[in-house]
């Protein structure tokens, strides 16, 4: 299993069209092949900053399926307007 992690700074004043976009997303990444789960949680200090948590079968499930697919462009048209900076995604595998 991959976990994809991405912190994502929403400019001020959209935070709530944000999540109503999230929700329209998470039906698209959810019926990915690899898709294992995801959570967005908001961050108690920083209310326009989110952490997104996405868990895949393999890196390629996300970095080419997911990605290179028709879904992905979607994906990016309902959230990536959002974000100032672009947020950078990281993928972790577990040791233990």
């Amino acid at each position: 299993m991959i976990l994809e992690v991405a912190i994502l700074q929403v400019k001020a004043g959209m935070t709530n069209d944000f999540e109503i976009n999230f929700k329209k997303a998470s039906q698209i990444i959810s019926k990915m092949k690899g898709y294992i789960n995801h959570e967005l949680q908001k961050c108690m200090e920083d209310r326009n900053k989110y952490i997104l948590l996405v868990r895949w079968e393999t890196l390629e499930d996300h970095t080419l399926g997911f990605r290179g697919s028709e879904e992905y462009q979607e994906w990016k048209h309902l959230l990536h307007h959002f974000y100032d900076p672009f947020p950078t995604v990281e993928h972790f595998e577990e040791i233990v």
